[in-house]
């Protein structure tokens, strides 16, 4: 099985490796700025003397705004291509990230938020459309993996940027180093070409976007996707937004004790996507979705009820290995599954949909953690999701092996004709 995914990580053009970096770096920028909220925002709350709760509303309207971006630059993707719109997706995104340092108080800081999800709508979407367009089929599910995992290795950053620039010069001059990542961003974006499968999907198909959702499958595929993305979300962000909090708050551990841990957690989870990710090539999508989800059941009660530092990473480490594991497979299990026509569209906004609907979870884990206590937050928010995931995963369909910018596009997901079937595990 390693063979199989070492083969997969093997021979791309330079072309392909420069367009997943950008999408890499531009998921990583994504999760790096997320992420800054979540482990200052104790401090951004001393400082505007708000709660703990009113600031947890700071990442839910980033949330909230999603769908916007994905939306607005999705449609402008799919009429246009792929590549001005992201790069204008990622000066729009720097300039209001740079601009929350300033903030003089909660209301603006909460608006440039507002602004910064409308941003970053676009980004995942658009990102992993032109990465999965590009890398050859047979490669998707490593790529896929690796792609996810900027997510992770995003946060990794926010923690370090924690360690070493926070304690000098405070939450602000973590905002304003979030410019130097997002510029890097743009400057790869800039070396990509356009989406060969958007061009194709162009020339062979002139049907019109309302034409194709007037179509059942794709208005059924459309809600079943908002709700798998809506219990993906709900397992990521239930088992890492209100972690740091828990240790420092819940647990009484040192800020840096916190952030130790993040790093470790973090690790297992750039471990666990292209893992999952490469084997979701040989066992296929939802099989490798489903286990990993499965897993993560039996290490929840070590995840949320250790006390000690040693088994607190342990525990968050393998929970993310398994959670980031099963979104490894996202990235090409979204893209496969939808419509040539409207790729920069649809896998966007059903995941931001999916991130709208979660965007309460942050909240509603503090006002649990407050009521009762951070352990049972944790337990009552993480296993009823794990079970979701493993529900609706197993009721829908996949479409590994599909090939992107056919003629005969007809938007049912099915594979490439001569696609292996599925082994068993």
């Amino acid at each position: 099985m390693l063979t199989t995914v070492r083969e997969q990580a093997r021979g791309l053009t330079k072309d392909q490796r420069n367009a997943f970096l950008a999408a890499y770096l531009g998921w990583t920028m994504d999760a790096f700025d997320y992420f800054l909220v979540v482990l200052v925002y104790s401090e951004i709350a001393d400082d505007f003397h708000v709660s703990l709760t009113d600031m947890a509303f700071l990442t839910t309207v980033t949330l909230v705004m999603r769908p916007v971006g994905a939306f607005v630059f999705g449609l402008w993707a799919d009429k246009r291509g792929r590549r001005t719109p992201l790069m204008v997706d990622v000066m729009f995104y720097s300039v209001v990230g740079f601009a929350c340092a300033f903030a003089p108080n909660y209301t603006i800081l909460l608006l440039l938020r507002l602004l910064y999800g409308v941003g970053m709508g676009g980004e995942w979407g658009l990102g992993a459309a032109l990465a999965m367009e590009k890398i050859p089929v047979a490669k998707r599910g490593f790529w896929s993996g690796v792609l996810q995992s900027g997510y992770s290795f995003g946060y990794l950053i926010a923690a370090l940027a924690f360690l070493f620039i926070e304690p000098h010069f405070g939450w602000r001059g973590m905002f304003a180093f979030s410019l130097v990542p997002a510029l890097v961003a743009l400057y790869v974006r800039t070396k990509v070409g356009e989406s060969e499968a958007w061009e194709r999907t162009v020339r062979l198909n002139d049907t019109p976007v309302r034409e194709i959702f007037k179509d059942p499958k794709v208005l059924r595929r459309f809600g079943y996707l908002v709700l798998l993305m809506t219990a993906f979300n709900l397992m990521s962000h239930g088992t890492q937004d209100v972690y740091p909090t828990f240790i420092k708050k819940g647990l009484g551990m040192t800020p840096d004790t916190a952030i130790v841990i993040a790093i470790v957690y973090n690790i297992g989870a750039m471990i666990g996507g292209p893992l999952m990710g490469g084997y979701s090539e040989r066992f296929g999508r939802r099989r490798v979705i489903v286990v990993a989800a499965v897993i993560g059941l039996p290490i929840v009660p070590l995840f949320a009820y250790s006390t000690s530092a040693g088994w607190l990473a342990l525990g968050s480490f393998l929970m993310q290995m398994c959670v980031q594991g099963a979104w490894g497979v996202i990235p090409a299990h979204l893209n496969e599954l939808s419509p040539d026509k409207i790729r920069g569209f649809y896998p966007g906004v059903t995941y931001q949909l999916g991130n709208l609907i979660a965007a309460l979870n942050l909240p509603l884990q503090e006002w649990l953690a407050t009521r009762y206590s951070y352990p049972t937050a944790l337990m009552v928010t993480i296993i009823p999701t794990l079970l979701l995931v493993v529900l609706l995963t197993a009721v829908g369909k996949e479409a590994r092996g599909q090939r992107f910018g056919r003629a005969d596009d007809t938007a049912t997901g099915a594979p490439e004709p001569g696609t292996a079937p599925e082994p068993a595990m």
